[in-house]
């Protein structure tokens, strides 16, 4: 019997775990099985307890991007005095983003494909499917981590990156769907799209990505436009999020450009 446990286990290590995607695929499966854990105790709240849940989880994805900006954005000397690095890239970036983003309406194409995947699934009466879709699809797609830890996947079969974010993924979406609802739920086919065509085109993504401050730039933009979606559940006045993802891309050109080009604002 342990001799055939050791070849179950060896071709899992030369296999499944070397399998590229399969970080991808368990985070998706995170994602999944949170929501539905989310849903099975949010039936159970109240309308007016649920509601304030919405709008602390909304704090609390305010303080989860406003703390990796922070991290992004600060740095200490030898002698621990503090400096600010990458707030003109950050404003430049979300600015002009923002600007081509309102121009193609990517948010309103992510709300277009929301209420078609309402009506797919039967929620007609679930109110704020979109918005619950939207709003996990921008939290568990824009970071460093699913960048990075896709390429990973595909490169050197190392899904340890993406199996963190699989863990963060699962306990973020199972508060938020007990509180939101449904739409949570089909988060995951962004990540499937974008955390799998990143790790098809793996050996391009990575050039691009060891050069310069590519990454930590992507991770502090990105962080914003978390800290943006926590700030949605609090305000009447919303941030169209999704409009800003281009910045992601400007962040990545932008940082390539101050490395070549030999250039820092």
């Amino acid at each position: 019997m342990t001799g055939e446990y050791g070849i179950l286990i060896s071709l899992v290590q030369k296999g499944v775990i070397e399998m590229p995607g399969l970080g991808t695929a368990v985070n998706a499966a995170g994602v999944i099985v949170g929501s539905l854990i989310g849903m099975l105790f949010g039936k159970k709240i109240k309308e007016s307890v649920r509601k304030s849940l919405m709008r602390v989880l909304g704090l609390c994805v305010f303080f989860v991007g406003a703390s990796g900006a922070m991290a992004g954005i600060l740095s200490a000397d030898e002698n621990g005095k503090l400096s600010a690095n990458g707030t003109v890239m950050m404003i430049i970036c979300l600015a002009v983003g923002t600007f081509i983003g309102e121009l193609l309406r990517i948010e309103h194409g992510l709300e277009k494909f929301g209420e078609w995947l309402k009506k797919k699934v039967g929620a007609h009466n679930d109110a704020g499917f979109v918005n619950a879709f939207v709003s996990t699809s921008l939290v568990v797609c824009v970071g460093a981590m699913a960048i990075v830890g896709s390429i990973k996947d595909g490169l050197e079969g190392d899904h340890s990156t993406l199996f963190a974010k699989a863990l963060l993924d699962f306990l973020i979406v199972m508060m938020m769907s007990s509180a939101m609802g449904v739409g949570c739920l089909f988060s995951f086919i962004p990540i499937v799209i974008l955390q799998g065509s990143v790790t098809a085109l793996s050996g391009v993504c990575e050039r691009f990505l060891n050069v310069g401050n590519v990454v930590s730039d992507i991770s502090l933009v990105g962080s914003v436009m978390i800290a943006a979606v926590g700030l949605n559940q609090l305000l009447t006045e919303k941030f169209h999020v999704g409009n800003m993802l281009p910045a992601l891309v400007l962040a990545a050109v932008y940082s390539l450009c101050s490395h070549y080009f030999n250039f820092g604002l």
